[in-house]
């Protein structure tokens, strides 16, 4: 089983948010749970899977988790 690692960078990108973000996200503790190895951040591409599919929501009223989702 071959593990696609993915960079902050990435992630922004595909998300249409900072880089900055997710490092702000990273020091509050809340947003995908993320590796850090050699001080680089990478983030499991299942790790990322998992945190959007618990963003998904039915209505604008539905509740959202704890914030951070996965972590």
């Amino acid at each position: 089983m071959t593990v696609k690692y993915l960079t902050q960078n990435d992630i922004a990108q595909r998300w249409a948010i900072s880089p900055r973000t997710l490092e702000r996200w990273r020091w509050l503790g809340i947003g995908p749970r993320y590796l850090k190895i050699r001080g680089r951040v990478r983030y499991r591409q299942e790790d990322i899977d998992a945190y959007e599919a618990e963003q998904v929501r039915g209505s604008t009223s539905a509740t959202a988790p704890a914030l951070g989702g996965v972590s």
